[in-house]
């Protein structure tokens, strides 16, 4: 009876702990759902068997905006949702599922019905009007015998996801962008671009490496770089020159493409990294430069040609002057002999008779005037060859008008003609070279006079221009031009005409004179009108005065030292191999009784005989036989005992060039025959005070 009693005991407790347990499970399930159905973080809708709103927890007041009170027992999901992708979906599913499915709550819900697990996105309107997507998961909710009492609409706001997705979509684009753009920019290139790793194996290329080497990009790909080069040695060495130089410029190579094409290439490389600093390899483009190639080897070629003519040229030239200074010297030999001993002539003693001064003045007339076309001719020559020396500077221009003046007053005077210079309280000054200069103006004097009327005039004047340049102006009354021919003032040997009338002349003053204005930078123009005359002008580039003018006068000749007890005091040497130029200075050293003469008709024996009797003066010719003037003055300049005797160049050798290699020789002065008696004694003189002074 106990044990009954205890048994039926423990069988009341057993029953008392299950429905506690059972009542403890179904309040956690109440406060789960509670839970689940007052979430703020999804929506849940619960609809009975046809749709309609039966529960609207927070969660779907917070996202949608209604109150649970707004849509309870009125409406069903499918009008919080976007109608177009509501019908959109019910064409979808009646396609895949292949039945037809009204557009409407049905089309949320039919999967779910069907017992398909079913999530979907969707467009949910809020009660604003606003939109936002969400994900919602469809429930079926069936009772005991499995018959469908309604759906559960469970959604989460999917607005992050969409912007992160959306941001996704534009940095995927942005980053297909950026690919083609570089893959553009890579195959636009007119070089071959290829990426290597370290090692050396092609990772990337472009078009153009693939027609270089007539290999695929998935041939070349994986495949060694120097592989693809007629020396492969060379190009794995400009591979690890990249390496350890981290650039590399027109490094060359020769590629050699499948069919056995080759093509020369400029190599150029640099190494590339990633964000991280790490080397990933390097990056090369190859450029085509057989073009160049053949260019360059075309322009070496020209070069040597050029160089060829060059060559050819200046020994023409040298040719040409060799042959001008050679045809100078002889011209001038004998003319020294005419006009010197015609000089000698027209002044002995006794005088000549009328007739035989007569003849003197042709035989000197005609001789100045070939010695006039010999410097013309060489002149032209000279400045043609592109050899002309000009010393520019400050020159008073005014100065060089008055010593033009008085050398050419005696001709104009001769022709009866009127000069008029102009007259300057200031002192005006041109660039240009003085020697020059003096000799353009004596030239359009000449020209003024020689081609005038008798009885006529030639006005100078100077005009300063508004473009800082003095205009100098040779105003004549001649008988004027032709319009078609002063365009032909300026041929060399065209006289226009003048010949006939008489008048000498060469036909070459005006051009020389045209090419030595514009060597300085100046321009030589002419006016003309027939009958009245003709206006040559010069035109150069004004400048200021220097800070010291030292005005050149000409040398007044010295006394002649008087002789002591009637003998001679002064020794000179004449070295010279033409008996007729030794005869004409023996007659002018004549004239000086304080001169004694001693001769050598050779540099060798000038030499000795210098060293023997160590003369004040030696007056040597350039052209001797065996040694030359030039390599007897050098002797002499290197021997302690004749180094300080000043040595005179008397030489037909008159060209430029000629003047300052003897100058710069170290000959004391450079005379050129023939010889000018007043020049020559003068010149002597010099010497002699020089020589006294040194002694």
């Amino acid at each position: 009876m106990d044990n009954e009693i205890i048994q039926n005991s423990d069988s009341v407790s057993k029953e008392v702990v299950t429905e506690v347990r059972r009542e403890e499970a179904v309040l956690k399930a109440g406060a789960l759902q509670n839970a689940i159905l007052n979430s703020a973080n999804f929506s849940s809708i619960a609809t009975d068997a046809k749709g309609v709103i039966q529960i609207f927890n927070v969660g779907a007041e917070r996202m949608l905006g209604f109150t649970a009170g707004e849509v309870l027992n009125k409406i069903t999901p499918a009008e919080i949702s976007d109608p177009r992708e509501v019908i959109a979906r019910a064409k979808a599913l009646s396609q895949e599922l292949k039945t037809t499915i009204a557009p409407g709550f049905e089309a949320l819900v039919f999967k779910a019905s069907r017992g398909i697990e079913d999530i979907y996105e969707l467009t949910y309107i809020r009660k604003d009007g606003s939109r936002f997507p969400a994900v919602v998961s469809v429930t079926a909710l069936r009772d005991a015998e499995n018959i469908i009492i309604g759906y559960l609409l469970i959604g989460t706001d999917n607005t992050a996801r969409k912007q992160v997705e959306a941001e996704q979509k534009k940095l995927d684009q942005r980053l297909r962008d950026q690919q083609f753009y570089t893959r553009s920019l890579i195959e636009s290139n007119i070089d071959a671009l290829i990426t290597t790793d370290p090692s050396g194996i092609i990772t990337d290329v472009n078009k153009q490496m693939e027609a270089l080497t007539g290999s695929t990009r998935d041939e070349l790909i994986g495949a060694p770089f120097k592989g693809y080069f007629t020396d492969p040695d060379r190009a794995e060495a400009g591979i690890k020159l990249v390496l350890s130089e981290k650039k590399v410029t027109d490094y060359e190579l020769t590629a050699c493409a499948r069919d056995g094409k080759r093509t020369d290439v400029s190599y150029n490389a640099t190494t590339f990294y990633d964000r991280d600093r790490t080397l990933q390899g390097v990056f090369a483009s190859a450029r085509d430069v057989t073009e160049r190639k053949r260019f360059e080897q075309a322009l070496q070629e020209t070069n040597v040609e050029l160089e060829n003519a060059k060559l050819n040229a200046e020994k023409a030239n040298r040719a040409k002057s060799d042959f001008l200074s050679g045809m100078s010297h002889e011209l001038r030999s004998p003319l020294n002999a005419i006009l010197g001993f015609a000089q000698l002539i027209e002044s002995a003693t006794p005088l000549p008779t009328s007739s035989q001064k007569e003849s003197i003045e042709q035989i000197l007339q005609a001789g100045w005037h070939l010695l006039n076309l010999i410097n013309e001719i060489l002149d032209l020559a000279v400045i043609e060859s592109g050899k002309v020396f000009l010393s520019l500077e400050p020159v008073p221009l005014d100065d060089v008008l008055y010593e033009c003046q008085t050398m050419m007053e005696a001709q104009a005077l001769q022709h009866g003609i009127r000069l008029t210079f102009p007259q300057s309280d200031e002192p005006r000054f041109v660039w240009a070279d003085q020697t020059r200069l003096k000799q353009i103006i004596i030239n359009l004097l000449s020209n003024a006079i020689k081609y005038n009327k008798d009885k006529g005039s030639v006005i100078v004047t100077c005009t300063d221009l508004d473009n800082d340049r003095i205009r100098i102006s040779f105003r004549d009354t001649g008988d004027g031009l032709e319009p078609e021919k002063i365009s032909q003032l300026f041929q060399p040997f065209n006289r226009l005409g003048q010949e006939a009338r008489g008048v000498a002349g060469t036909g070459i003053g005006l051009v020389v004179t045209k090419q030595l204005t514009e060597l300085m930078d100046g321009t030589l123009g002419v006016e003309s009108t027939l009958g009245v005359g003709s206006v040559f002008w010069v035109e150069l580039r004004s400048t200021a005065a220097p800070e010291v003018i030292i005005r050149k006068t000409e040398l007044a000749t010295t006394p002649p030292p008087q002789p002591k007890t009637g003998k001679s005091h002064h020794t000179l040497l004449y070295i010279e191999d033409n008996p007729a130029n030794m005869k004409l200075v023996e007659q002018l050293i004549a004239l000086r009784s304080d001169i004694e003469l001693f001769t050598a008709i050779n540099g060798t024996l000038g030499v000795d005989l210098a060293r023997s009797i160590k003369p004040d003066i030696i007056l040597m010719d350039i052209n001797l036989p065996g040694l030359s003037g030039l390599e007897a003055l050098q002797i002499l300049k290197e021997d302690p005992s004749t180094n300080n005797i000043p040595v005179v160049a008397l030489s037909a050798n008159a060209m430029l060039r000629d003047i300052e290699l003897g100058i710069q020789a170290g000959f004391f002065k450079y005379l050129t025959k023939p010889i000018k008696v007043k020049e020559f004694m003068d010149t002597l003189n010099l010497a002699l005070e020089f020589a006294q002074e040194n002694k």
